[in-house]
């Protein structure tokens, strides 16, 4: 029996190469704005070629073949640049223009294969590892790669507790299932600008507690309050879910009602305020110089927490700061030892100000819109949803 040849790979697939950094080749064939904006990436470079389908689309009339079409293109323009020693995996935004490519490739003697459903298939792929089990408790980490998105979920006899979820609630849905919990509440750490937050639908749709610090029901720029159901956190106030105690942090800057959740005085879901290789930016609230400040006083008391406390970020910025199994933790002792945002502290509040003022990345516009979205202050259908969140999150400051 002849093997069966793959054709396509789905983005789990396009992941676990990645991360296990076998050989692969990148032939996306987006226009040269939408891939600047953001690519597929993994831990370690690949080796990746961007040339729009229509520049290497070589079509002598409407009604020829495609595929021999993109041959020609090929044939003409890319055969010294394309390798033969390894997978080409074919990229476009939905996955379809590069599967004609693919298929050309393939005619030609390559080996290569279309990334199914393209960049809107990856930029909506998650994928979940534990970051601690024990007999009383399990921790898991479930990680967006394309956008450095990180959600938690706490599991304890059988109940469940998720934090910072993104807005395919349906990956939370398998992951309890997949470990036998029920979903009973849900928490975000603060009102998030760069993504969608599943928060308020999974509160709603699972008839569970949803939970917000109350200064961030208010959206910073409109000063609208929030038209979504919440139950207000408070500082230092505690809850648990099983045999698992969690404790709530106020950590303003980032914005103010930015909480983070401490697990069994152990773990510590830092949200936006620390990040593994940065620090949190204070000015998506359009209040960068009054709230550099408290984000200085915020990390100036986190920082007193002990060494050995691990720190799990709600975003990330480097893919590669995950470790071997694609998870994204340090412990606050390696990030005060490393965290250039860290390291500041030491000089002081003023050099503190003017260093992260210096460091802000561009503004980017789509946030004030998320943020209204998620303050149930606008609604966008799924088709907008998916324009708001393209591209990698500027959560951190940039340097």
């Amino acid at each position: 029996m002849l093997k069966k040849v793959s054709t396509a790979a789905n983005p789990q697939k396009v992941w676990e190469r990645l991360l296990r950094n076998k050989p692969m080749f990148i032939l996306d064939v987006r226009n040269r704005d939408e891939f600047e904006r953001w690519r597929v990436e993994g831990p370690r470079a690949v080796p990746t070629l961007n040339i729009p389908y229509f520049e290497l689309l070589d079509l002598e009339g409407e009604e020829e073949d495609v595929t021999e079409a993109v041959m020609r293109g090929v044939q003409a323009q890319l055969m010294p640049q394309l390798p033969g020693d390894r997978p080409i995996l074919a990229v476009c935004a939905e996955g379809n223009t590069s599967n004609y490519v693919a298929e050309g490739l393939r005619r030609l003697g390559f080996d290569a294969v279309n990334m199914e459903g393209g960049m809107e298939a990856w930029g909506n792929f998650y994928y979940w590892r534990p970051v601690e089990e024990n007999e009383r408790f399990s921790l898991f980490q479930v990680v967006r790669p394309a956008r450095g998105c990180l959600s938690h979920v706490l599991v304890s006899d059988q109940r469940a507790a998720v934090f910072d979820p993104a807005r395919h609630i349906e990956t939370y849905h398998e992951l309890a299932a997949a470990v036998g919990a029920r979903i009973e509440r849900v928490l975000d750490t603060h009102l998030h600008a760069d993504h969608l937050s599943g928060g308020p639908t999974l509160g709603q749709r699972d008839h569970i507690p949803y939970h917000l610090h109350p200064y961030d029901a208010i959206h910073p720029m409109d000063m609208l309050p929030a038209r979504i159901a919440y139950r207000p956190l408070e500082a230092e106030q505690t809850f648990r879910i099983g045999q698992a105690e969690v404790k709530v942090l106020h950590f303003p800057g980032h914005t103010l009602g930015m909480v983070a959740f401490l697990i069994e005085g152990r773990y510590l879901l830092s949200g936006d305020s620390l990040f593994l290789e940065s620090i949190a930016r204070p000015d998506l609230g359009g209040r960068a110089e009054a709230w550099a400040p408290l984000l200085y006083a915020s990390l100036m008391r986190m920082a007193e927490l002990p060494d050995e406390t691990l720190v799990l970020p709600a975003h990330f910025s480097d893919i590669a700061a995950g470790d071997e199994n694609g998870v994204y933790r340090a412990t606050l002792g390696e990030l005060k030892a490393r965290n250039p945002g860290l390291l500041k502290l030491a000089e002081g509040e003023e050099a503190f100000r003017d260093y992260v003022l210096a460091s802000l990345p561009e503004f980017p516009e789509t946030y004030v819109e998320i943020k209204r979205a998620n303050a149930g202050l606008a609604h966008p259908d799924a088709r907008k949803a998916q324009e708001l969140e393209l591209g990698k999150n500027i959560c951190a400051v940039g340097k």
